[in-house]
């Protein structure tokens, strides 16, 4: 039946159901090591790493080897779990969307080093319809569409910048559009559900500062739990 693959923080592990007996396993792939929590069903590679005291910042995330980690693991689906700014002030922290476009102005990671390879991204519309599923299966309203816009980090954009995006998007993040071109390079059909976990930096006249994001983070989990136990319920 495969196995599903999972892209997220640690506190997923800690607080969900899914992980009350599971093992650990530290991976060498052709890309480099990553670090998985392992169950029957599903494969979590904390992206920002399992140790509090050496997180990993955005930009140094080695998505290619978290992805390759999960291949080789024999995944058949991908699940990013992703906290996001809102560009939009209809669109406010607490609410989850699925979005089904992305855009980034800087280069992204590849598997393909030595060779010209083009691929035309995209986000996997079987997988996002199954989160979409399992929202509505365990009563969590998702907006269903939306557009994702990754700066590479590990700062957060200035106040110009969120208006300029503001324009084209209406979510910001920094690591979904890498995974979903990587996935998609790697054959790992890959979906995302996003957490808004704060507006972005401007459309409050409140000064946005870190512990503000993470407070929105840690509140919104147990919502992307549910989901996600949602989602491991009726696919596998």
């Amino acid at each position: 039946m495969g196995m599903l693959g999972v892209l997220s923080g640690t506190i997923i592990v800690g607080k969900s159901n899914l992980f009350k007996n599971y093992q650990t396993k530290k991976l060498n792939t052709e890309f480099g090591q990553s670090f998985a929590y392992i169950t029957n069903k599903i494969v979590l590679i904390p992206r920002h790493g399992n140790d509090p005291k050496k997180h990993i910042l955005p930009h140094l995330i080695n998505h290619r080897a978290n992805l390759q980690a999960l291949k080789d693991l024999g995944v058949t689906e991908v699940v990013g779990i992703n906290s996001t700014g809102s560009l939009r002030k209809d669109l406010c922290p607490g609410m989850i969307v699925v979005p089904d476009d992305f855009l980034t102005l800087t280069a992204t990671p590849s598997i393909h080093q030595n060779s010209a390879t083009h691929t035309t991204p995209s986000l996997n519309e079987e997988v996002r319809q199954k989160l979409i599923k399992a929202a509505r299966n365990c009563q969590i309203q998702v907006v269903e569409k939306g557009t994702y816009w990754q700066t590479p980090g590990p700062r957060l954009e200035t106040k110009a910048e969120i208006r300029m995006m503001a324009n084209y998007a209406d979510i910001v993040g920094m690591t979904m559009a890498n995974e979903a071109v990587i996935a998609l390079e790697l054959d790992l059909p890959y979906a995302s559900a996003c957490s808004i976990d704060n507006f972005g930096n401007g459309l409050l006249e409140k000064p946005l500062g870190m512990d503000e994001i993470i407070a929105g983070a840690r509140k919104n989990a147990d919502l992307m739990i549910r989901l996600l136990e949602s989602y491991i319920e009726i696919n596998f």
